[in-house]
């Protein structure tokens, strides 16, 4: 089967593109990361594309309109032909213009069982604090297609773990991060298998 070409967008440290990058020259994945793009011209997610030599590019979304910085990012990513984009740790809301030009292939991670503990502003360990707040026993992480609704795409796969006695909203985070890096490389696999298959708010996985 050959890799599918995939952009990944990413505003930090770059752990989740890191799963990607290492499940990919695992051959574990029928995937290739080509290029990796952030809003943050000092995140560590370019020092891990250089260090594996994959194209990495900042655009700064300071003193831009969003679909100005949108429409900016788009014309680095489309000439690589990414069959799909990826938003690991992106913390950007997207306008609906971005969203529709890769509409059905581009997905994102969310460190939270959704529906539960999405929206804007539940990113990083705000989303932990929410969930240890709400005493909630479990928490997660899921990987959904993006689309209008933030954090309300179709659900892809999800990946429960337990909240412990004693947990702060760090520990938590640390606990679902690494079932994030197995997570994510999964549903990159699924969507080069060809085997999701959106209807309406729904995405079902075909078997092999």
């Amino acid at each position: 089967m050959p890799s599918i070409r995939v952009a990944v967008l990413a505003s930090g440290g770059g752990t989740d593109l890191q799963s990607i990058i290492d499940a990919s020259e695992a051959n574990e994945i029928n995937a290739e990361v080509v290029l990796v793009v952030t809003n943050n011209p000092g995140a560590y997610c370019l020092e891990r594309a250089d260090k594996h030599g994959i194209d990495g590019v900042a655009i700064d979304h300071r003193k831009k309109k969003r679909e100005e910085h949108e429409r900016m990012m788009a014309d680095a990513i489309d000439p690589y032909e990414p069959d799909l984009i990826v938003l690991a740790g992106y913390i950007r809301m997207l306008t609906p213009w971005f969203i529709d030009h890769y509409r059905n292939r581009m997905i994102n991670i969310h460190p939270a069982l959704l529906p539960l503990f999405g929206g804007p502003g539940m990113h990083g360990t705000k989303v932990h604090a929410a969930v240890l707040e709400s005493g909630m026993k479990v928490s997660g992480c899921t990987v959904h297609f993006v689309d209008e609704d933030v954090d309300g795409g179709p659900i892809i796969v999800q990946k429960a773990v337990p909240v412990l006695e004693g947990d702060t909203p760090d520990t938590l985070q640390a606990r679902v991060l690494s079932e994030e890096h197995v997570l994510l490389p999964r549903a990159v696999q699924l969507f080069a298998e060809g085997r999701l298959r959106i209807d309406g708010k729904r995405c079902e996985i075909e078997p092999r």
